[in-house]
This record gives structure tokens, sequence and C-alpha cells, in this order.
């Protein structure tokens, strides 16, 4: 019989992690502790690590994604004020 394959939340991925890169227990008694493979202890521990630079860097992301965000709002904007001078302008040749 086939053993159904386990999903972990991130929040477990999070503390196996940061229990491995503490060191204050070898991955082999992460292993056993948690039931996991050493080697996947190993795969978290090391996204763990290339990911976490990126928090600090994310407020300057969000910060150019907002002002992205905004010119582009105000281009939106200055088109749809563009499209009403001449839609009225239509309606005053029509009649």
């Amino acid at each position: 019989m086939k053993q159904k394959r386990r999903t972990f939340s991130a929040a477990f991925k999070a503390e196996v992690a940061l229990e491995a890169i503490k060191g204050i227990k070898t991955i082999t008694e992460l292993a056993q502790e948690y039931q996991i493979h050493p080697v996947q202890i190993n795969t978290w521990k090391k996204t763990f690590l290339e990911r976490t630079a990126g928090i600090f860097e994310g407020d300057k992301k969000q910060e150019e994604e907002l002002r992205r965000l905004q010119e582009e709002r105000d281009e939106l904007f200055r088109q749809i004020g563009e499209l009403k001078v001449e839609n009225s302008w239509f309606k005053k040749k029509l009649k």
C-alpha cells in the first residue's frame, strides 16, 4: 500500500529550518524528531536562507510597485478625461 504524500505548512517549514540554522540539534536529530528526511530539512534550510535577504529588499520593491501603479492610474485618469471631452464634442457636432 502506498503511503499518502504529506504536506507541511509554511510555518512548520520555517520552524524546522530555523532550528536547523541554530545548530542546537543535528540535522539527523531534527529528522528523527519531526519524522522528516534530512535532505528535506536541508532543502528547507537552504530555501529559507536564500529568501531571507528578500525581506529587507521588499520595502523598496513595494515602493517601486506602488509608484508604478500610481503613475499608471494617473495616465488612465488622463485618458478618461480626454475621452470625455471628445465624447462631449461629438455630441455637440451631432446636434
